[in-house]
């Protein structure tokens, strides 16, 4: 039957998803696990875009005071009666989310902090007459919601222990422990740390959380979640009460992301069974414990395309919805053996690393080594394995990624080469002076110091299309040449045509891949093609009078250049 259920695309509040009828992927059996296993306080660190903001609400929907028990109806939690009657709707919540926690300078940063506590606190408003608590501890209250002139005025020194004081007079109010629910704890650090006040938020946070999550009494238990998992020295000193669940640990491993069963499932519900092959190929791919996961954001746009349109073609996702510096950075920093890796990795092959399991940000780009760590936790990479020696093979997951990757390489390459103007006027020269000994040197240098993208796996036509989009990038410097991609001319299709105003000069380039290593018998083959599809006609007609034809053939890294010059 196919599902008539809208799919919930950007929401991220479980009662909202319940309550307006959405498709709903159950992930409840996270609830039983944290109350089973689950530590005082428990981070899960994924990368973003796997569910976290979701799980928080739902966590919240079920153990806050005065939960609804219809929203888990049918749910796998549902079943668990006895847990149910002894947890569900038990406990005060304070749920915070900080990933909108941002500012060019700490005051901004700190002022949406202390508005987000504020507007949390005032939640409790029942708190400013409660019985069971004294006039001192309703002014406490009163001064985390203070106000002035409309804005928070909350002061610093109060906010560090804000989340202490309210969870206690939640304590006094119910006679019940609170929990304490912070999402996406780490935004505002690597936000700080973009904006240069990293060590001002850093004893911020730390002083929150030590309040909230180490000295507290009134704490019944607490979960965080982010994408880092941020050096216990930094963050989380002396919090001995605390359980890290990364992406490495098999606890809870299912309860971010989908699971294969679970995405041929929501296929079916939409009569889409026949697309699972193209979705596990883009949004698959992820290692997480023991189990292979999707990611969520991905899966759910790609049905709700597909709801609409079935001949839909799968999308990038992931990094149309939010920046992806970290990897330009990368690339950036990236020295030869670096790049090399790289391209391994495009290829489809594992690179073996040791992965750090904590870091602070401004310890991120102080070595490559460092960043490898970080693309592995935040999802860019991901592993399929372990060496003798401990060391991870990373891999890039899906398709999605690698093509990420790639679009950061192309500009990366196009930032660097339009840098160097020198050398590119003189490779625009050599191809109007027929000097294709200078061709091959200068667009020889370029594929050396360049990151292949080449997919070992496709076809020579893929393999050329690497090497036209080089050459095309570099011809673009000259702004006044009119170059055309595989126009057509003749009986066929030209890799490259390009119009001098120059004394009018039209120049043919045909580019072959030599699979077999003979760059000569290839360039060969590009000339004779020239000349059988007559590639010229199309220069011809558009008045060019000088004409000159070049065959480049590419194997790995290195070029030949043939040119000469078409006699009209």
């Amino acid at each position: 039957m196919v599902s008539t259920l809208k799919l919930p695309v950007g929401i991220d509040s479980f009662e909202k998803i319940r309550r307006n009828s959405f498709y709903y992927i159950d992930k409840t059996k996270l609830i039983e696990q944290l109350v089973e296993t689950g530590g005082e306080v428990t981070l899960f660190t994924r990368p973003r875009r796997f569910g976290k903001t979701l799980n928080m609400s739902m966590l919240k929907a079920f153990f806050e005071t005065g939960a609804d028990e219809s929203l888990f109806d049918g749910l796998y939690i549902a079943q668990n009666k006895a847990l149910c009657e002894e947890h569900m709707g038990k406990y005060p919540v304070i749920f915070l989310s900080l990933k909108s926690v941002e500012g060019l300078k700490y005051e901004d940063a700190i002022y949406r902090i202390t508005e987000l506590v504020g507007i949390e606190a005032e939640r409790f408003g029942f708190l400013e007459d409660s019985e069971y608590l004294s006039e001192n501890e309703k002014k406490r209250y009163k001064a985390i919601i203070a106000l002035k002139d409309g804005t928070n005025a909350m002061d610093e020194k109060v906010l560090v222990s804000s989340l202490q004081i309210l969870s206690q007079l939640l304590y006094k109010h119910f006679g019940q422990k609170t929990v304490i629910l912070i999402d996406e704890y780490d935004v505002p650090l690597d936000k700080a740390f973009q904006n240069g006040y990293y060590n001002e938020m850093v004893s911020l946070i730390r002083g929150l959380f030590g309040m909230a999550l180490k000295t507290n009494e009134s704490l019944q238990f607490a979960v965080l979640t982010g994408c880092l998992r941020i050096t216990k020295e930094s963050i989380f000193t002396g919090l001995n009460n605390f359980k890290v669940m990364s992406i490495l640990d098999a606890r809870f491993d299912e309860q971010f992301g989908f699971t294969d069963n679970e995405v041929k499932k929501i296929l079916d519900d939409y009569d889409l069974a026949s697309h699972f092959e193209e979705t596990k190929e883009w949004y698959d791919g992820y290692h997480f414990g023991k189990a292979d996961i999707y990611c969520p954001w991905d899966v759910i746009n790609y049905v709700d395309q597909l709801k609409y349109d079935k001949t839909a073609e799968p999308q990038d996702f992931w990094s149309n919805s939010s920046g992806n510096a970290i990897v330009r950075r990368f690339i950036d920093m990236a020295d030869v053996s670096t790049k090399t890796e790289i391209e391994r990795l495009i290829a489809g092959e594992s690179i073996e690393k040791d992965v750090a399991p904590e870091l602070t940000y401004d310890e991120i780009y102080k070595s490559i080594e460092n960043l490898w760590s970080v693309l592995f936790t935040t999802g860019y990479l991901t592993h399929n394995g372990r060496t003798e020696s401990g060391k991870y093979c990373l891999v890039i997951p899906n398709r999605e990624i690698r093509n990420l990757f790639v679009k950061k390489i192309k500009e990366w390459f196009s930032d660097v080469s339009k840098s160097d103007g020198k050398t590119l006027e003189e490779l625009c020269s050599a191809f109007v002076n027929e000097d294709a000994q200078k061709i091959e040197q200068i667009y020889g240098d370029y594929l050396w110091n360049t990151i292949s993208i080449r997919d070992t796996a496709v076809a020579k036509e893929k393999k050329e299309n690497f090497y036209h989009g080089i050459l095309l990038g570099l011809l673009g410097y000259k702004s006044n040449w009119l170059i055309k991609s595989n126009a057509e001319s003749g009986i066929g299709y030209s890799d490259i045509l390009v119009e001098v105003p120059t004394n009018r000069t039209g120049i043919v380039i045909e580019l072959k891949y030599a699979e077999d290593g003979d760059l000569d018998a290839a360039c060969d083959k590009a000339l004779k093609q020239i000349e059988e599809k007559d590639y010229v006609a199309k220069l011809k007609q558009d008045g060019m009078d000088n004409f000159i034809k070049y065959g480049i053939a590419c194997f790995k890294k290195v070029c030949r250049v043939v040119g000469e010059k078409i006699n009209d």
